[in-house]
C-alpha cells in the first residue's frame, strides 16, 4: 500500500522522465492509471519525443502550420491517414491511366486504355455513376480528366486511333445533364492534355511543322459550350503561339492561379530563351525500338511521331552545349540534405519554404519584408494576339476547320484604358455595349513542360496570364465568298518565307516564354497543391556531365524518380526528395506518373507497382500501396484528406481509407495491409 502512494506521490519530473521510456501504446495506457498519470502523459515533450523517434523526422521540423499538439499529430499520422484498402474496383477491362476528383468530393472520373471514361459515387461502396464509350469517336482510349471549378462539366482528354499518332481529342460532358458530349475539340500532340482556364472556358493544343526539328505549338482557349443559336458567336480563340526547337514541343499544360497578396522575390524573365546545360560525355548510341508487346502506362507522343514529319535539312550540324546555365536550380537545404535519400527518406524542404510556412501561420504578409525584393517582371503584351501573322502550314487552317468556324476577331485595345475603367466590376464589364467579356479577374500562371535541348520534356515553363477580354459576339462575318476570296489572294500574293531556324529573327512573331527551370531530367508528372502555391513535380533525372549530341537522342534516364518543390511566388525550387520512387522504362517507352497533393499528403505512383503517400509537412513516407502492376496516378479527394484512389495498369482501381473512416464505415477487417509497417513505427 505504501509504494502505490510512492508511484502517486511522484512529482511530475520524474513521472515524465520515467514516462519518456514508454513506447506510444504504452504511453497511452498509463495515462488510463488515474487523472494525476493522465495529466502527465499528455505532456507535449514527450508525444513530441515520440513523433519525431518513431515517424523517423528531423528534430528541426517544427510542427505542422495550425498544429498546436505533437500528440494530435501522432494520432494523425497513425489513425487519419489514407493507408488501408477499402475497395477493388474493377469494372476496366485494361490499364488504369488517371484518376481525378471533382471539388466537391463527391465524384471522381477514371481514365483507360479500354476505351472508356467512368464517373463514380464516392459513397462507400463505390459505384459508377457515368459511363461513356469514346472509341464510337475514333478515340483509341481516354488518358486524362479534370473537373471544372463548379463540378458541372467533365474534360476528358484521349488519343485517337492510329500505330503512330500524335493526335487527340478533348471531350466536354455535362454532368448536370446526365453526362451528355457538349463538345470535342481537336487536340496535338495528345500529351498537353488540355485543362480548364475557367468554368466555361477550355485550354487545347496545336502543334505545326516549320522545318527541321522546328515547329510551333499554339494554344487555343475553346468555349465549352459550343452548340450555338448564332454563327455570329465566337467560341475558339488562339491565346499563345511558342517557338519549339530540336524537336521538342509543349506538353502537359495547367492553369494556376497567381498569389498576389504574397511577397515575390524572382529573378527577371530571361526574354524567353531557353537555358543552356553544360554537357558531359555520354551519348547513346541508338533510340531504342518500340516494342511489339503490350505497352505500359501512357507513353510520351513523340513515341508517335515519325522522323519523316521533320522536314529534312540541307546539311546537318552537331549542335554541342558549353555554357553553364544561370537558370540551372540550387537549392539551399539544411545540413541534412547531403545523405543519400532511400525509398522512405522525406522530402527535404529549404529553409526559405520553412520560413514561408511558418510566417503563413498568424503572420501578416504585410511582415514579411525581410527581403527586398520585386515580383518577377514579366512581358504582358496586350490580349488577344493578332491572328495574321506568317501562315505555318495548310494544317492550320484545315484541322481547325473540320471542328468549328473561327471567325474574325473584333478586340479593342485596352492599353489605354484608364484607372477609372479598370476599377470597374466584373459585370459592369460584362454589359459593355461592344460584347467583350472579362473570362476571369485573376490573373492566371500557364504551366507547361517543353525542352530545348531534346523532345524529351526537361523544362518547366511559365506564362503569366494577366485579365482579358474575349469578345462573346462577332458584329460583321465575312461572306463565304469574300472569304474564299481573300484566300485567292493570300495565296497568288508572293511571301517571303521566314527563317525558322534564325530563332532570333523570327522571335517577334511568337510569344515569349517568362520564365524557365531545367530540372535536366525526363519530367513525368506534375501537381498543383490545393492553394495553388507549390507545384510538385516527378522527374527522372539525367547522369551528371551529360552530353546531348543530337536532339533524337536524349542522355539515359535513371531508374528512380525524383520529386521537385517549386514555390509559384518566388519561382524557386523549395524543396526536393531524390531517388524516392521506382521507374525502369528508357526514354522512349517512358510514361507519365501522375502525382496529386492534398492539404497535408503528397502522393505519387511508381513502376515498381506500388502507389507512395507522403506527409507534405514533414516529408516522411507514411505508406507504400500496392498493386500487382505499374500505378500510373493517385487522386486524393479535396473534402476528405482521408480517402485516396490510386489507378494501376492491373486493370484496377483501389481506394484506400484511414483507419479512422474504416471505423466509422463500419468496414469489415477485408481490408488488405498495405506495407505500412515498413514506414510506420513499430508500436503503432
Amino acid at each position: 500500500m505504501e509504494k502505490k502512494k510512492m508511484w502517486y506521490a511522484l512529482p511530475d519530473s520524474l513521472l515524465v522522465q520515467v514516462f519518456s521510456h514508454l513506447n506510444a501504446v504504452s504511453l497511452v495506457q498509463v495515462g488510463t492509471v488515474c487523472q494525476s498519470w493522465h495529466r502527465v502523459s499528455c505532456d507535449e515533450l514527450l508525444w513530441k519525443k515520440l513523433f519525431h523517434r518513431d515517424w523517423k523526422i528531423d528534430s528541426s521540423i517544427p510542427i505542422a502550420s495550425g498544429k498546436t499538439s505533437w500528440k494530435s499529430e501522432y494520432k494523425r499520422l497513425k489513425h487519419h491517414t489514407p493507408v488501408l484498402e477499402s475497395e477493388v474496383l474493377t469494372d476496366h477491362t485494361h490499364q488504369v491511366l488517371h484518376v481525378s476528383f471533382s471539388h466537391n468530393g463527391d465524384m471522381f472520373a477514371s481514365c483507360s486504355k479500354d476505351g472508356y471514361v467512368k464517373v463514380w459515387n464516392t459513397t462507400f461502396p463505390a459505384s459508377v455513376r457515368y459511363s461513356s464509350d469514346m472509341k464510337m469517336y475514333s478515340w483509341n482510349y481516354t488518358q486524362f480528366s479534370q473537373f471544372n471549378e463548379s463540378d458541372t462539366l467533365l474534360l476528358v482528354s484521349g488519343v485517337h486511333f492510329g500505330a503512330h499518332t500524335a493526335s487527340g481529342e478533348i471531350a466536354v460532358f455535362n454532368l448536370s445533364d446526365c453526362f451528355t458530349l457538349q463538345c470535342r475539340v481537336l487536340n496535338k500532340p495528345y500529351d498537353i492534355f488540355g485543362t480548364w482556364y475557367t468554368d466555361d472556358y477550355l485550354l487545347a493544343g496545336r502543334l505545326h511543322f516549320l522545318g527541321h526539328f522546328i515547329s510551333c505549338s499554339a494554344l487555343w482557349l475553346n468555349k465549352a459550350w459550343q452548340e450555338s443559336d448564332s454563327e455570329k458567336k465566337q467560341i475558339v480563340k488562339r491565346l499563345f503561339k511558342f517557338y519549339n526547337k530540336s524537336a521538342s514541343s509543349i506538353r502537359t499544360i495547367m492553369i494556376a492561379n497567381c498569389l498576389q497578396s504574397e511577397e515575390s522575390s524572382a529573378e527577371e524573365s530571361n526574354g524567353g530563351n531557353k537555358p543552356v546545360l553544360e554537357c558531359g560525355q555520354r551519348e547513346p548510341s541508338t533510340l531504342h525500338q518500340l516494342s511489339e508487346q503490350l505497352v505500359k502506362g501512357n507513353p510520351v507522343s513523340h513515341n508517335a511521331l515519325s522522323t519523316s514529319q521533320w522536314p529534312v535539312p540541307n546539311s546537318r550540324r552537331r549542335q554541342r552545349s558549353t555554357e553553364s546555365s544561370s537558370m540551372d536550380v540550387k537549392v539551399d537545404f539544411n545540413a541534412e540534405c547531403q545523405e543519400a535519400c532511400t525509398v522512405y527518406s522525406p522530402i527535404r524542404y529549404s529553409l526559405e519554404y520553412r520560413r514561408v510556412e511558418s510566417a503563413r501561420e498568424g503572420v501578416d504578409s504585410d511582415d514579411n519584408d525581410d527581403n527586398n525584393s520585386t515580383s518577377p517582371d514579366f512581358e504582358d503584351p496586350p490580349l488577344p494576339w493578332d491572328e495574321d501573322w506568317f501562315e505555318l502550314s495548310e494544317e492550320d487552317g484545315s484541322e481547325v476547320s473540320n471542328k468549328i468556324n473561327i471567325f474574325q476577331e473584333n478586340f479593342r485595345d485596352n492599353d489605354v484604358e484608364s484607372e477609372k475603367e479598370e476599377r470597374e466590376t466584373v459585370d459592369s464589364i460584362e454589359e459593355d455595349l461592344s460584347g467583350e467579356k472579362l473570362l476571369d479577374p485573376r490573373e492566371k500562371y500557364l504551366i507547361f513542360t517543353t525542352g530545348s535541348l531534346t523532345y524529351t520534356p526537361h523544362q518547366i515553363g511559365f506564362k503569366r496570364i494577366k485579365p482579358f477580354k474575349f469578345a462573346e459576339q462577332v458584329t460583321e462575318t465575312a461572306t463565304l465568298s469574300q472569304r474564299i476570296q481573300e484566300r485567292r489572294e493570300k495565296r497568288n500574293a508572293p511571301s517571303v518565307s521566314p527563317n525558322w531556324q534564325d530563332e532570333h529573327a523570327i522571335a517577334d512573331h511568337f510569344d515569349k516564354v517568362d520564365h524557365i527551370i531545367d530540372l535536366h531530367g525526363h519530367i513525368i508528372g506534375m501537381g498543383l497543391s490545393p492553394d495553388h502555391r507549390y507545384l510538385y513535380v516527378n522527374s527522372r533525372p539525367w547522369p551528371q556531365n551529360y552530353v546531348i549530341e543530337q536532339p533524337l537522342f536524349p542522355p539515359p534516364i535513371a531508374q528512380e524518380i525524383d520529386i521537385h518543390v517549386i514555390d509559384l511566388v518566388t519561382l524557386k525550387e523549395v524543396g526536393t526528395m531524390l531517388r524516392s520512387h521506382k521507374a525502369y522504362t528508357p526514354n522512349d517507352e517512358c510514361f507519365f506518373i501522375f502525382l496529386d497533393v492534398s492539404q497535408q499528403y503528397v502522393a505519387s505512383g511508381a513502376e515498381d507497382k506500388h502507389g507512395y503517400l507522403w506527409d507534405r509537412h514533414y516529408g516522411n513516407c507514411l505508406a507504400k500501396l500496392p498493386h500487382t502492376d505499374v500505378v500510373n496516378s493517385v487522386a486524393f479527394n479535396p473534402a476528405d484528406n482521408e480517402m485516396l484512389v490510386t489507378a494501376s495498369d492491373d486493370y484496377t482501381l483501389k481506394i484506400w481509407r484511414s483507419k479512422n473512416r474504416i471505423q466509422h464505415l463500419n468496414i469489415q477487417k477485408r481490408v488488405t495491409a498495405t506495407q505500412w509497417a515498413l514506414c510506420a513505427p513499430s508500436t503503432v
